[in-house]
């Protein structure tokens, strides 16, 4: 799977968990830019990715996410 691709799908996750189909998502974003990615939203979004990719994320790769991007580098590590 492409960086692209990836974040192309975490967009679509990320439209659906907060029910915006506009939300466009850059590398860049972060849960800050987002109305209502709160703690809790974070954890479901953590479980949607893990779902979706068939990985899973220790707990300090969780908590160390600063912006989308990093997501997105992390869920290609662990599926290349």
């Amino acid at each position: 799977m492409t960086h692209e691709a990836v974040l192309q799908e975490l967009q679509e996750m990320i439209r659906t968990l907060f029910d915006d189909p506009s939300l466009v998502i850059g590398e860049e974003t972060r849960a800050a830019d987002v109305e209502g990615w709160d703690s809790l939203e974070h954890i479901n979004l953590i479980n949607l990715i893990e779902s979706r990719f068939k990985i899973r994320f220790e707990m300090k790769e969780a908590l160390a996410f600063q912006n989308v991007g990093d997501m997105v580098r992390c869920v290609l590590s662990k599926t290349s």
